[in-house]
């Protein structure tokens, strides 16, 4: 094994997460699974983190879905994460969520 293929499995990846604001006041840490277009708009895919900064984290079981926007005339702005109002939109958004996991287990297996 050459010292670059080493070094691939030796760094991790740089995980990206953010902190959600649920509507009781309690705030909970989510890495960012995708970002994915559906129904002609695009989501975020949410794996909530449990556990302190300190702590190995541990995962909860349930991927979050949003509404995700960002500002095309300012990069730099935060960009805007609102709810599913729909349980159809919600359905439609899982089935896009589950092709997307679909298509990396094919790219997997390549």
């Amino acid at each position: 094994m050459s010292d670059t293929d080493r070094k691939q499995f030796d760094e991790p990846e740089e995980e990206m997460t953010v902190t959600i604001e649920l509507e009781d006041g309690t705030r909970t840490e989510c890495e960012v699974l995708t970002i994915f277009e559906a129904l002609g708009r695009d989501y975020i895919a949410l794996l909530p983190l449990t556990g302190s900064a300190s702590d190995d984290k541990e995962i909860d079981a349930d991927v979050w879905f949003y509404r995700f926007s960002e500002n095309p005339d300012d990069p730099n702005e935060e960009p805007e994460l609102s709810d599913i109002e729909t349980d159809e939109e919600f359905e439609a958004v899982a089935d896009a969520f589950d092709e997307y996991l679909d298509e990396l287990d094919f790219e997997d297996m390549d």
